[in-house]
C-alpha cells in the first residue's frame, strides 16, 4: 500500500483501495496512504450473507484542485452549478458521489438494509477475531492433509505476502483462502459435492463457511488458458471460513477431501 501511495503521490492522483476482505477492523488503509477506501458492506461489515451495499470513505487529504480533475473544479451543470472542490474541500469526491451520481444511479440503502449493516458493525470485532484464528487453524490443518497439493493463505510462514500480512494486517490475516485438491478438476467438483456442513456459495465474509470451485463456477466462461492466467488452477477451491466451530470445519474439510480421492 506505501509503495503505491508513493506513485500515486507522485502523479497527483488518489489512491483508491478495496478493504472488502480485510475489514476496516483488520485494515486501516489511510494510515498507509490511501485516499478513498470501498467496502463490499455485503461481506464482513454485514457479516451474516443478508444485506447487500457498499461503502465509500474519503480521507479528506487529498487536493482535488490540483488541476488533473476538472469535474471537480467546474460548475456542476446538473446541479445548480455547484464547484464541488471549491464548495466541499477535500471531500468534493465524497459529496459529487452523493449529490450526482447517487441522485443519478440510486444506489440507496433501504432502512432495513441499513440498520441490519449497523447491526453487523457492533459485532465485527468479534466475529473478525473469530474468522482470522479459524482461517488460520484451517490453513494449518490443510498443510499437512495429504489430499491436499497446495494452500494459499497469507497468514502462513510460507507465503510469499506472509511479510506484508504482518505489516498492513497484525490483528490476522482474516478468513479468506484457496487450496488445491490433489485430482485436478474433477477432484475439486468432488470436494464440493461431499461438504455436508460447508455451504456452496460463491459469497464471502459470512458467518458461514462458505466454499466454491472456481473453475467450475464463477471462472467457468473462460478457456484453461485464461483460467491459469487469471489465477485459477483447475485444483482451487475457494474457502471463506466462518466463524462456526473449529472442529465441525475441520471435521467437514477432512471427509470431503477423503471423498474427492474415491473413484
Amino acid at each position: 500500500i506505501e509503495a503505491l501511495a508513493k506513485i500515486a503521490r507522485a502523479h497527483d492522483i488518489p489512491l483508491v483501495l478495496d478493504n472488502t476482505v480485510p475489514s476496516p477492523y483488520l485494515c486501516r488503509p489511510f494510515d498507509w496512504g490511501a485516499d478513498i477506501v470501498i467496502h463490499s458492506a455485503t461481506k464482513y461489515i454485514g457479516g451474516h450473507g443478508t444485506t447487500m451495499g457498499g461503502v465509500i470513505v474519503e480521507s479528506g487529504k487529498f487536493n482535488w484542485g490540483n488541476g488533473n480533475f476538472p469535474e471537480f473544479t467546474s460548475p456542476s451543470p446538473g446541479y445548480h452549478g455547484v464547484i464541488f472542490h471549491e464548495t466541499f474541500g477535500d471531500f468534493g469526491f465524497t459529496m459529487k458521489a452523493r449529490m450526482e451520481i447517487m441522485r443519478t444511479f440510486g444506489p440507496a440503502l433501504s432502512p432495513m438494509s441499513a440498520w441490519l449493516l449497523l447491526q453487523g458493525l457492533e459485532s465485527m470485532p468479534v466475529r473478525m477475531d473469530r474468522h482470522c484464528a479459524n482461517a488460520l487453524a484451517v490453513a494449518q490443518f490443510l498443510k499437512n492433509h495429504p489430499r491436499v497439493a497446495w494452500v494459499n493463505y497469507p497468514g502462513l510462514p510460507d507465503s510469499k505476502y506472509y511479510a506484508l500480512a504482518r505489516k498492513y494486517l497484525p490483528k490476522g490475516a482474516s478468513g479468506l483462502l484457496n487450496f488445491g485438491v490433489k485430482g485436478g478438476a474433477k477432484a475439486g467438483e468432488k470436494f464440493i459435492d461431499a461438504a455436508e456442513f460447508m455451504s456452496h456459495l460463491a459469497n464471502i465474509g459470512d458467518a458461514k463457511t462458505l466454499i466454491i470451485h472456481p473453475a467450475s463456477t464463477t471462472h467457468r466462461q473462460m478457456s484453461d488458458e485464461e483460467q491459469l492466467k487469471a489465477g485459477v488452477a483447475p485444483d482451487m477451491i475457494r474457502m471463506s471460513v466462518g466463524i462456526e466451530s473449529i472442529d465441525d470445519i475441520l471435521w467437514d474439510i477432512d471427509q470431503a477431501l477423503t471423498e474427492s480421492g474415491k473413484a
